[in-house]
């Protein structure tokens, strides 16, 4: 049995599976609060009268360090940057606590200032004064040498709780984007330090002690024990859990978008057959260019609790949420509410719901039916727009799937998948509205947590093969050793894929579940006046995002 558990900004939502499907699910209120009541609560749910011993694993997604970025909600966090001749990092400040030092490492690796020590220390003094316990720290050229990385943070060591070193985040060489990757792991860490004890603790306390995993924004998961030295990893892990949820679904042979209408927002994704869109160098959220592997989503500020408001005589919807719709209690009208007063949904007060859109029908001369079809009209609308916006942006530049390139290509999907509360009701309507056609996925309510329980253990590998200095390391993994000036791409690969797997097991990966495959092989001739000296070999490998074994069985 697997526990798969999604925490969104509205709700939770907690399925069990077994080799047979669904066995139980449960959705309960998020409270960011205190997230272990939500969590506790949603898995004593789903366990209760469940043998301990039949639950295998728990596998998790959650919008919190997302929702944290995009507000710009983040905990302090430091940055120690050093680039030597060139570049200057200061252009790529991250914000209040950041700071460049001496110290510069060329494109082979090879030292050309040293640090000094005497100017790390006082820079510890300012941002323990400050108040940051968590930074990181990046070099230009740390992924071909990390030995500068790694003596700053000797030299800071002591009042720090947590420092990420920016070899170790990534082994790209796109210094800006490994530095705004660095940071964003440092500003989230402590959010997902309590996400992590929140769910361990939960599952501790019903005497479960079972491997838990991460979903990650490719796709795939990681443990969630190692995901403390990578919680960067699980920005966009909610929408990557929709687009999971759906891969079941969609049609071998078609594209096909996919929908998860929540209460807060509105995700969106895309898939080529079975095969997810993915943005293979990096997402870009809020302003930071990332080196963090995604899925290929956009998330609009329309959900079934959005508010609506009037403004200059037009109807608003979202993206603020002013808790429930007031079918359920809340203070605000909602499409929710919308919903209600059209008789769609049945559960609420409709007298709640009523008094709701009744204001906004005052504002706009409109009766109360006519205003809550404009409403869900409206709402509708605006999800087709942000659909036909995505499509624009996806076709003007290449297109890759989690599989491959795929040069040249158009996407023109003409079906939809939706999951999510409302789905059944937004289902119908878009259809009516569009040239699409538009189903709701199984189990449309709990689906992205259903995502993220099958998808399977991901990660990727760096490897640089220097020939001439006779060296060949994998940045990210702290590993190096000597080689013969002999080695080739093949070999290269070889080792490469063996690091892989080797990682890929200690991060939960089942040996069965490992597809792996070559994303970059290049080998460049090093030149020293008339002669070759060497190669400078570049490979990246990788384990396909995808769903596990045990699910493609049914």
């Amino acid at each position: 049995m697997i526990i798969g558990l999604d925490v969104g900004g509205t709700n939770t939502d907690v399925v069990l599976l077994d080799e047979n499907g669904l066995v139980k699910q449960i959705k309960v209120a998020t409270e960011p609060s205190a997230l272990f009541n939500s969590v506790l609560t949603g898995i004593e749910s789903v366990t209760r009268d469940i043998d301990p011993s039949r639950i295998k694993r728990a596998v998790l997604s959650t919008t919190l360090t997302t929702n944290a970025i995009v507000q710009r909600d983040l905990p302090p966090a430091g940055m120690i940057v050093s680039a030597g001749p060139g570049l200057n990092p200061a252009f790529f400040r991250t914000g209040e606590h950041y700071y460049t030092v001496s110290g510069s490492i060329d494109h082979r690796g090879r030292e050309i200032e040293p640090i000094e020590i005497d100017e790390i220390k006082r820079i510890a003094e300012k941002l323990e004064a400050e108040g940051v316990k968590h930074l990181g720290i990046v070099g230009k050229f740390s992924t071909r040498n990390p030995e500068h990385e790694l003596e700053i943070k000797k030299a800071l060591e002591g009042p720090f709780e947590k420092i990420f070193l920016g070899h170790e985040i990534s082994g790209n060489l796109n210094f800006p984007r490994r530095i705004a990757t660095t940071f964003l792991n440092a500003s989230v860490y402590p959010l997902h330090k309590d996400f992590f004890e929140a769910v361990k603790f939960s599952l501790e306390k019903k005497g479960l002690n079972v491997p838990i995993h991460i979903l990650k924004a490719d796709g795939g998961t990681m443990s969630f024990a190692s995901s403390l030295d990578f919680p960067g990893q699980s920005i966009l892990s909610g929408p990557a859990a929709s687009v999971m949820g759906a891969i079941s679904s969609a049609s071998e042979d078609q594209e096909t978008i996919i929908l998860d209408i929540g209460g807060t927002t509105t995700d969106i994704g895309l898939m080529i057959g079975n095969a997810p869109i993915l943005i293979p160098l990096g997402i870009e959220l809020n302003g930071y260019k990332t080196l963090i592997r995604s899925l290929d989503t956009r998330s609009i500020g329309i959900g079934g609790d959005s508010t609506v408001k009037v403004i200059g005589g037009e109807i608003k919807i979202g993206p603020d949420r002013m808790g429930p719709a007031m079918a359920y209690g809340g203070r605000a009208p909602t499409p929710t509410d919308a919903l209600t007063v059209m008789g769609l949904i049945e559960d609420g007060d409709v007298a709640n719901s009523i008094k709701g859109i009744e204001a906004i029908a005052s504002q706009i001369g409109l009766s109360i039916e006519k205003t809550a079809t404009m409403i869900f009209n409206k709402a509708s609308n605006e999800i087709l727009l942000a659909i036909e916006k995505m499509i624009k942006e996806i076709n003007s530049k290449p297109v890759y799937t989690v599989h491959e390139m795929k040069e040249g290509y158009k996407v023109n999907p003409k079906k939809a998948l939706i999951l999510g509360g409302p789905a059944p009701y937004f289902a119908k309507r878009l259809e009516e509205l569009s040239d699409y056609s538009v189903s709701v996925v199984p189990q449309w309510d709990v689906a992205n947590a259903i995502g993220a329980a099958i998808a399977r253990t991901t990660c990727e590998v760096t490897l640089l093969a220097d020939t001439e200095r006779e060296i060949i390391s994998a940045p990210e993994e702290n590993w190096s050793e000597n080689i013969s000036g002999k080695m080739d791409k093949k070999a290269a690969i070889k080792k490469a894929i063996e690091i892989l797997e080797k990682k890929a097991m200690k991060l939960g990966a089942d040996m069965d579940d490992l597809d792996t495959e070559v994303v970059e092989s290049l080998e460049f001739n090093m030149v020293r006046g008339f002669y070759t000296t060497g190669k400078n070999i570049r490979i990246k490998v990788q384990v396909k995002p995808g769903i596990i074994k045990a699910a493609q069985k049914k």
